[in-house]
Order: C-alpha cells, then sequence, then structure tokens
C-alpha cells in the first residue's frame, strides 16, 4: 500500500483550517463540523506518518552502521536496527487501518431483529438466549438496550424480538454488532429430548443501522398508519386506549408494529424509526448483493440468508464459518463474552479492506 506524502497532508490540514476561519464558512455550523472532522482525521494520518517518516532515517542510519569495523558499534546498530524495525512495522499497521475507508455507519445505534428459523420452538429458545446475550455484552459497554416488540413462544422462547441498542460512548453499536447478522445455528440437545438425541435448529438475526430522516425518503403518502389498542401484559392501561401503532410501507409492503410505550405518539415515532431502518437496510442489502456477485468478501457477504456461525453445545463449540475459526466455553459467551470472536472478525475485515486496497 502506497503511504501518503506527510508533508502535502500537512498541506491540506493547512488549507482545511483556512477554510474555517473564512467568516462565511464558520457562520455554517453543519460546515464547520464535517471540515472539524476532515481535520481530526487527517491529522490522526500524520503523526504517524512523520514518525514513520524519522524511523526511516534511523533505520538508514542503522544499517550503515551495522557494515562499520568497529564490532561494538556494529552489535549497538544491529540492536537499533531490529527495534527500529519492529517499530515501522507497528507504524505500518496503524497507518494502512487508518488508510481503510471508514464506513460512515459504524457510529450509529441499531435495530436488532431476531427471529426463530428452523426446529420450533428448540429454535424460539435459543433465539432467547442469543438475545439475552447480546443485552449481557451491552451491558458490559455501557449500551442500552430496549425491546420495542416481541413474540414470544410456548416454553417463553422469543418467536420475534425487535430492539433498540443505544451507546453513549465508545465504538458505535453497528461498527461491533454489524457482524452479527446472518443465520446462527444451533446443535444441543433439547431439555424435553428424552432418548438424548441432538437437533440443529437456526435462528436470523438482523442488525440495521439506525436511519436518519436525510438518510431515506419515506414519503408520507406511501404509509399506512392503523392504531390498535395493544395486548398482552402490562396492567390496567393495556385494553384502554388505541396507543399501539402499526405502519405498513405500501410499495414494499414492509410493516413494523409498535405497541410498548403508552403514548401512541412515541410508539409512532419508534415504529418511523425502525421503518426507515428497514427501507435503508433493504436498499444497501440490494447493493450488497450486486457487489457479492463481483466480490465476496473474506467476512461474507453481510446477507441474512447467510450461515455464519454454529454452536455445538455437546462439544463446546462455536465456529465461525466466514473465518473459519472455532473457541470453546459456550456458556461464557452466552453470559456476553463474545470479546474474542467479534475482535477476530474485526481484525479478518480490517485484513480484507487492506487487502482489497492494495
Amino acid at each position: 500500500m502506497k503511504l501518503p506524502d506527510p508533508a502535502i497532508l500537512a498541506k491540506e490540514i493547512a488549507a482545511l483550517e483556512t477554510q474555517m476561519s473564512d467568516p462565511e464558512i464558520s457562520r455554517d455550523p453543519e460546515q464547520i463540523k464535517l471540515l472539524s472532522r476532515e481535520v481530526v482525521t487527517k491529522r490522526e494520518l500524520l503523526e504517524p506518518l512523520e514518525q514513520m517518516q524519522k524511523v526511516h532515517s534511523e533505520l538508514a542510519e542503522a544499517k550503515a552502521l551495522t557494515e562499520e569495523d568497529d564490532t561494538e558499534l556494529a552489535q549497538l546498530a544491529q540492536e537499533d536496527l531490529t527495534r527500529l524495525t519492529t517499530q515501522a512495522d507497528e507504524l505500518q499497521a496503524q497507518i494502512e487501518t487508518l488508510l481503510i475507508p471508514r464506513d460512515p455507519r459504524d457510529e450509529r445505534d441499531i435495530i436488532l431483529e431476531i427471529r426463530a428459523g428452523a426446529g420450533g420452538e428448540e429454535a424460539a429458545l435459543f433465539a432467547s438466549e442469543l438475545f439475552r446475550a447480546y443485552t449481557r455484552f451491552g451491558e458490559l459497554h455501557n449500551w442500552q438496550t430496549h425491546i420495542v416488540s416481541s413474540s414470544k413462544s410456548e416454553q417463553g422462547g422469543f418467536k420475534e424480538v425487535v430492539a433498540e441498542i443505544t451507546g453513549s460512548r465508545g465504538p458505535g453499536v453497528f461498527s461491533t454488532l454489524k457482524f452479527e447478522r446472518g443465520v446462527h445455528r444451533v446443535q444441543r440437545v433439547p431439555e424435553t429430548e428424552k432418548q438424548g438425541r441432538t437437533h440443529t435448529s437456526t435462528v436470523t438475526v438482523a442488525v440495521l443501522p439506525q436511519a436518519e430522516e436525510v438518510d431515506i425518503e419515506v414519503k408520507t403518502e406511501d404509509l399506512r398508519i392503523d392504531t390498535y389498542r395493544a395486548s398482552g401484559a402490562g396492567g390496567q392501561h393495556v385494553n384502554k386506549t388505541d396507543s399501539a401503532i402499526r405502519i405498513t410501507h405500501l410499495p414494499t409492503n414492509t410493516v413494523v408494529a409498535v405497541q410498548d410505550e403508552r403514548s401512541q405518539h412515541k410508539n409512532k415515532e419508534k415504529a418511523l424509526r425502525i421503518m426507515r431502518s428497514r427501507l435503508l437496510e433493504a436498499r444497501e442489502e440490494a447493493s450488497r448483493a450486486k457487489a457479492a456477485s463481483e466480490r465476496k468478501s473474506q467476512v461474507g457477504t453481510g446477507d441474512r440468508s447467510e450461515k455464519i456461525r454454529t454452536y455445538n453445545f455437546p462439544q463446546d463449540r462455536i465456529t465461525d464459518h466466514r473465518i473459519k475459526q472455532s473457541w470453546s466455553n459456550i456458556p461464557s459467551v452466552m453470559a456476553g463474552e463474545f470479546g474474542p470472536i467479534f475482535d477476530a472478525l474485526a481484525e479478518a475485515a480490517r485484513s480484507a479492506a487492506i487487502a482489497n486496497a492494495t
């Protein structure tokens, strides 16, 4: 990968700062925000580039000294050469990471949707366990998880659960969970299985970055909005007012129903947020499918129909099929300890992005 010239980058930063000092631009908060972000991004890259330039100069000096007749001096130079080579490799990796085009959605909160697939009741139970695992992971990272809608099975599992997950600080929720979308397969002996046979079930996971109004236009005339009385447990309020909202996007027949808030207005706001996110995801999924036909990335297409991971309980093994890597200790993972899995997926994505950029 060819590295940018730090001198040219420094001039670009100076030009941006000159723009920001322009009185006309300084009165535009959005423009200032965009320019500031660009300056920060370029400064993050400039520092390691300047360090790399200095290290390369020191490497050349150390290499020349290793050829000196003075044995002691040559030995010291060789030690410097080893140290500087390691430092250069670390800087190279840091710079390559900074040069990877950033996904603008990474900082966003998400809509998480988990649905039971093949396997009936066992699939619903695993959907519930997987949702709890993500919730616990979120708690460890100061995220907030709020169920928007759900459908329970007879044994208390989730046939379907839709939730909003928001994070106040640190890496964006989408950047962390985006590799979870797809089909998750579970192999285990159900508690109701008297003959000890292993059953295979599946759940599907969708991770949708929360869409803003500017991301996708949803015309009012394309929506049908119905109100109805909330059902299920929830106290005296449940069947007294038509607070639940169902929105149908007529061109695509996409339906969103929300009944978790007592306020019809709040339910409508949530339903519209989810609708925008689903429509944006459908549009981007079509683009991904087109791109995947030309080049399939190392960590998969991100298609929700793609089988991405198997949880083999009898063998205490989790295998991610996209990166062909396995981990043990399923109970720990189901308690929210996804760290090693998420780190491996992020590294695979980083390596693939660098390979595609070269």
